[in-house]
């Protein structure tokens, strides 16, 4: 499971000058060593989209088309469709980026044709497991939300759908891992909101619930045998500094990857991969020192 992919602006611009593998060099391995690899790009391809611009002012994303090939480099398997920019250029980008990862054979959720298809969960059988992935988007914006009759995001709403999806799943003996595009912040806590969020859809059932949105890794914790991360961070997005208001938000550079290991139809154990941005694009394995220092800000904060 990983977190924010958004291949635009100084991460494209990267691309364009060193490869559109280059983001991906340092923690390949990581990615393509395993069964099954999750990554949340929050901004659709399209053919018009200009040149990057590494200062870009605006929020305006879009991603080159030949950019996928970053994603089939790291061995991605399913894409999660809840960002809230996938709208940016409009349904007709986003059909585009709907074929694309239809052509390259992967499977797609929290977002999708319509609102039907937007809702409809994932399902994998590997060995003795039966997965399911599902999601939404609860930060918005509403007209990235699919309709009836338009293509876009789930949203979230009440949590009411998604609590009987999940019951559902867990009755037929699928575990279902749910991810949401929520409200973002640049801190590691989550919200009282958030918690609450979080927390109801373990007790119908998730074994997994994580924060797709979050900039800046959030902490993590386990409730109803079921574990809860706010938020891993970016995995490839430019934000080297980040500043509000004049002042720097920390710790946007610290990025988690969480690697599941399922077996006999239960999660058993989670391993949490650590990495740190580098030129604006390239997250790199921590060292032990980075690591050490990282995890224990973390833990103690989830403590606390």
């Amino acid at each position: 499971m990983t977190g924010v992919t958004a291949l635009t602006r100084a991460t494209a611009y990267q691309m364009e000058i060193h490869g559109h593998t280059f983001p991906g060099q340092d923690i390949q391995e990581w990615l393509t060593s395993v069964d099954l690899t999750h990554i949340s790009n929050e901004v659709s391809f399209t053919p018009s989209c200009p040149y990057p611009n590494p200062v870009q002012a605006d929020l305006i994303f879009c991603s080159d088309p030949e950019y996928i090939q970053l994603l089939a480099y790291v061995g991605a398997d399913i894409i999660e469709l809840s960002g809230n920019h996938l709208l940016d250029y409009g349904e007709t980008a986003f059909k585009f980026t709907l074929e694309a990862y239809d052509d390259q054979g992967w499977l797609t959720y929290a977002g999708g044709w319509d609102i039907s298809d937007a809702r409809e969960p994932v399902i994998i059988k590997h060995n003795d497991n039966q997965l399911a992935f599902l999601g939404c988007n609860a930060a918005g914006p509403p007209n990235d939300w699919a309709t009836e009759t338009r293509p876009g995001t789930a949203s979230c709403g009440n949590y009411d759908w998604l609590v009987e999806e999940i019951q559902q799943l867990r009755s037929e003996g699928i575990l279902p891992i749910v991810t949401l595009q929520y409200i973002e912040d640049y801190t590691p806590y989550p919200s009282s909101q958030m918690e609450r969020d979080f927390q109801k859809l373990a007790e119908a059932g998730a074994v997994v619930v994580n924060g797709s949105q979050a900039h800046t890794p959030k902490t993590m914790r386990f409730y109803n045998n079921a574990f809860l991360h706010y938020g891993l961070g970016n995995l490839f997005f430019d934000q080297m500094e980040v500043f509000y208001n004049g002042v720097l938000i920390p710790n946007t550079r610290e990025e988690f990857m969480d690697r599941l290991i399922f077996y006999d139809g239960q999660l058993v154990s989670i391993e949490l991969l650590t990495a740190l941005l580098e030129d604006y694009a390239r997250p790199r394995p921590m060292t032990g020192i980075e690591r050490q220092d990282f995890l224990t800000r973390i833990f103690t904060l989830a403590r606390d």
